[in-house]
């Protein structure tokens, strides 16, 4: 089986598993006591605190880890919005966030906060100007992925940070899928990630709050994780997801010229060997590892099972589901196809040869399914 799914989750890094394994023994103690094992448990989280938060050009004072990157989404949005809650209830997103920013956006809106969804063009990437225009005098908050996990496409950070810093905004970057693969722009005060995308074990999340940003717990206090987080850190997985960012983040400094290639070589030629083939994503400005393409008149779901059954393990940008009957809706707020699409996300180690092989058998699983259905070519 050849794993095209890196951008759900990557596999467990040979770094990570090493230090999972040598902290379960030296790291299973409680680092908030005083004694012997207490003390290197703590010496363990702490160290690898600062790891984390190097990688991500920040204190480690400023560094805490959650269950997820969905609660550190959580936590970064609500936490700020409530600690900002004097300077205004409005918050800005982008029209592609992940859902759990989303999320967070739909209970701010039922409590009576206002939330302005800022659009995107056919690449899924948010205009500046337009995000900048969005800001308000009582914007408490705005939220821009620095990639986004469908298509890949890149978001202008940088821009944006600049536009929020004028306003006297805090711009919150949801970075899980850039995180280890990509350098992520400065200028924002808050940032979550998560470590299994960058082959740290699941179960562990990144928030990081600026010294300078005003956040509060939108949660009962805890004393844990300097007040940030509340429950028993899970330090042989921490040290684990710092031993995975800093090994998987020197590798991809190395070889993501070559899965951009391969990315390259499925973009350039899935619609020459596919008929009514759509490309999906920014070109140039996007992560190197994941490509996004639809097929007109097949099923997403049909197709990716016999993808696997012919030895491919991909996924859908669409998260269309037999209970909500809902396309993506990121390719909704894109404009573009939003049926029979294939997300194809690289993970290291991925050979030219899966690439190719994926090449040659994906016109025979689409013309199969087209005729299941009706349709020819």
């Amino acid at each position: 089986m050849a794993y095209f799914d890196a951008a759900s989750t990557e596999p467990l890094h040979p770094a990570a598993r090493e230090a999972l394994l040598g902290a379960l023994e030296g790291g299973w103690a409680d680092p908030q006591r005083l004694y012997g094992s207490a003390r290197r448990s703590r010496m363990l989280l702490e160290r690898a605190r600062a790891q984390v938060a190097a990688a991500f050009g920040a204190r480690a004072d400023e560094t805490s880890f959650t269950s997820s990157g969905t609660q550190a989404i959580h936590l970064g949005v609500l936490g700020t919005l409530h600690a900002r809650r004097r300077a205004g209830r409005h918050l800005v997103v982008g029209a592609v966030e992940h859902s759990s920013v989303l999320h967070a956006a739909g209970r701010h809106e039922r409590e009576g906060g206002t939330v302005t969804t800022v659009g995107v063009d056919r690449t899924g990437r948010v205009d500046p100007e337009e995000f900048a225009a969005a800001l308000r005098p009582d914007t408490a908050l705005a939220c821009l992925q620095s990639a986004n996990h469908e298509v890949g496409t890149l978001q202008p950070v940088a821009e944006v940070a600049e536009a929020c810093r004028a306003a006297r905004v805090p711009l919150l970057v949801d970075a899980a899928q850039s995180a280890g693969r990509a350098p992520i722009p400065g200028g924002w005060s808050l940032l979550t990630a998560s470590a299994h995308k960058w082959g740290g074990p699941p179960g562990v999340g990144v928030l990081v709050v600026r010294k300078n940003t005003r956040w509060r717990s939108p949660l009962p206090e805890d004393e844990r994780e300097s007040r940030r987080v509340p429950g028993f850190e899970n330090v042989p997985a921490i040290v684990a997801a710092a031993a995975a960012l800093e090994a998987y983040g020197a590798e991809m400094e190395r070889d993501a010229p070559r899965l951009s290639a391969l990315v390259d070589l499925i973009r350039e030629r899935a619609p020459r060997l596919v008929e009514d083939v759509e490309v999906i994503g920014h070109p140039v400005e996007r992560l190197p590892h994941l490509v996004t393409f639809s097929c007109l008149y097949v099923e997403g779901e049909a197709l990716l099972t016999e993808l696997d059954r012919l030895g491919f393990e991909v996924s859908s940008g669409s998260s269309c589901t037999a209970d909500t009957l809902r396309p993506s809706h990121v390719l909704e707020a894109m404009g573009v196809i939003t049926h029979g699409n294939v997300r194809v996300s690289l993970s290291r180690g991925t050979r030219a040869a899966d690439v190719d092989r994926f090449l040659a058998v994906l016109p025979g699983a689409v013309r199969r399914l087209r005729q299941t259905s009706g349709v020819t070519g």
